[in-house]
């Protein structure tokens, strides 16, 4: 028997395979999928997919763009591709390193792209991805077809019988499926793309310095570490907007940058095109950098330099602020604050968001530069508030209290109808005023980077919440952006719409 491995191509060489079948008058099928479990429904697909043609070709997608949700995919993409190569109805088998298999379809060019029967219905859903594979395959002439033997799904069988979610999570999701469908769910989302947003507060540049820890020397009492790397990424209220740049046709931004080192160039190249800025300058100032050292191996920190001056803004820039907001802020369904504790937010720049936004929804955090001075309470109103466990019991000054009783009480303390309070690895609260408590569980134990989780939580988050979306909905949808953001390193990416989409879809099913 041939080596199965010798079935696996570059797309260089595949290329040139397909393009002598061709000359042969060899019809060509592609398939293309996760296969993150094999299946026997896997078999039945690619069966009927051979009997359109006379070669067939299975494409998978790597691991780095599979959007399954939690531990996915199960199997790298090698040894999803030996599987795929030991079939022998399977004639060649490619890793796919994109997003979707656009490029791959254009490359190639398969007379028959062939899907299973559960695709044909997003066909007309523009957000999917096989429409876009659709147009994809109409472009270089080939055709797409639907396979209707019996299916089975990768995700529920990993999900019933290999504990790929923890009980508490299986639960949940078994409880929340009987309630809200995929399709509801995404109608809100969809809705967030018409709103008027503003999005205020710090930019901070993340400046991340890679580092290998050496050997600590009787002489001191300090560990060595080689530098090997930096990577630099627009963080901040600069991260928090380009999360929502993914979900609406526009986003305004208001934010401060240091005359001395502003770091202008490099913001404008990293905010999305359909962000419309508005900096202002502090004269004496300098842009927020953060440099945090890692030990990139399992991405552990060892330590952090902050760059800042950490000081209110002078009366200067804070009027130009306020007299810009003045003209502005009645033009927007929405003001989001995102409150990092370096100086943007004083009382009388407080006060009047509390006062002109018609919808005003707040992330106040704490960190190094302000542990147990920036805390949520020094906002007197707003209609959402997102924070996690430990800024709550630090605003109510409640370190031994059930969580449940931190929401209530800061609920007394804020005159707010939403709250969602963050609880890492537990997921999180969502307090509907003095109605009703939301609990969801987190959906990822996979955690490359928690950096900026709680970001596109609210980034995320507070569109829904300004559309009256139910507070359970928006929980839900916020655990799973906090997800996806936890696998990305820094702020090298965003949350797409795209990666939500998929992300809900599977564990939805």
């Amino acid at each position: 028997m041939k080596n199965p491995e010798n079935k696996i191509k570059s797309l260089k060489e595949l290329k040139k395979i397909i393009e002598n079948f061709k000359k042969e008058g060899k019809k060509i099928v592609l398939c293309h999928g996760v296969f993150d479990l094999f299946h026997p429904g896997h078999l039945l697909y690619f069966e009927a997919a051979k009997k359109e043609g006379d070669i067939l070709i299975v494409s998978l997608t790597a691991d780095q763009f599979v959007n399954k949700g939690i531990n996915r995919p199960v199997f790298s993409h090698f040894i999803r591709a030996k599987v795929l190569a030991t079939l022998e109805i399977v004639d060649y088998v490619i890793i796919d390193f994109h997003k979707t298999a656009v490029e791959l379809v254009k490359e190639t060019k398969p007379d028959i792209y062939f899907k299973g029967q559960e695709g044909e219905k997003e066909l007309n859903d523009k957000e999917s991805n096989l429409f876009k594979e659709a147009q994809a395959v109409s472009s270089v002439g080939g055709e797409i077809k639907f396979s209707y033997t019996p299916t089975y799904s990768s995700t529920e069988l990993l999900v019933n019988y290999f504990n790929l979610y923890p009980k508490k999570t299986k639960e949940f999701l078994e409880n929340f499926k009987k309630k809200y469908s995929f399709e509801k769910i995404w109608t809100f989302i969809e809705r967030v793309k018409k709103l008027k947003i503003l999005i205020i507060g710090e930019s901070i540049i993340d400046d991340y310095c890679y580092c290998q820890t050496m050997n600590k020397v009787s002489k001191a009492n300090i560990v060595g570490t080689k530098y090997l790397k930096k990577e630099i990424f627009a963080g901040g209220v600069l991260a928090s907007a380009n999360h929502l740049a993914n979900f609406c046709e526009r986003v305004d931004l208001i934010t401060v940058l240091g005359e001395k080192r502003s770091f202008e160039d490099f913001i404008k190249n990293k905010l999305k095109p359909n962000i419309h800025y508005k900096f202002f300058y502090e004269k004496n100032g300098q842009t927020i950098i953060k440099r945090r050292f890692f030990d990139p191996a399992f991405m552990d920190e060892l330590f952090e330099i902050y760059y800042l001056d950490d000081r209110n803004l002078s009366l200067k820039t804070k009027e130009k602020i306020l007299n810009h907001l003045e003209k502005k802020i009645k033009n927007y369904d929405l003001v989001i604050v995102k409150d990092y504790g370096h100086g943007f937010f004083d009382e009388e720049l407080i006060r009047f968001l509390e006062k002109k936004a018609k919808f005003l929804a707040l992330m106040v955090q704490t960190n190094f530069a302000n542990y147990g001075f920036n805390l949520v309470t020094k906002y007197k109103r707003a209609d959402f508030v997102c924070l996690d466990h430990d800024e709550a019991r630090l605003a109510v000054h409640l370190n031994d209290k059930d969580i449940k009783e931190v929401g209530k009480k800061l609920l007394e303390e804020i005159k707010v109808e939403n709250l969602i309070i963050t609880l890492g690895h537990n997921g999180s609260l969502a307090f509907e005023s003095k109605k009703k408590i939301y609990s969801c569980p987190v959906f990822s134990n996979k955690v490359i980077d928690r950096l900026g989780a709680g970001d596109a939580f609210v980034s995320v988050t507070a569109p829904l919440v300004s559309l009256k979306t139910p507070l359970e909905i928006v929980n839900f949808i916020g655990n799973v952006a906090g997800a996806i953001k936890v696998t990305i390193v820094g702020n090298k990416e965003s949350v797409s719409k795209e990666k939500l989409y998929s992300f809900l879809k599977t564990i939805l099913k």
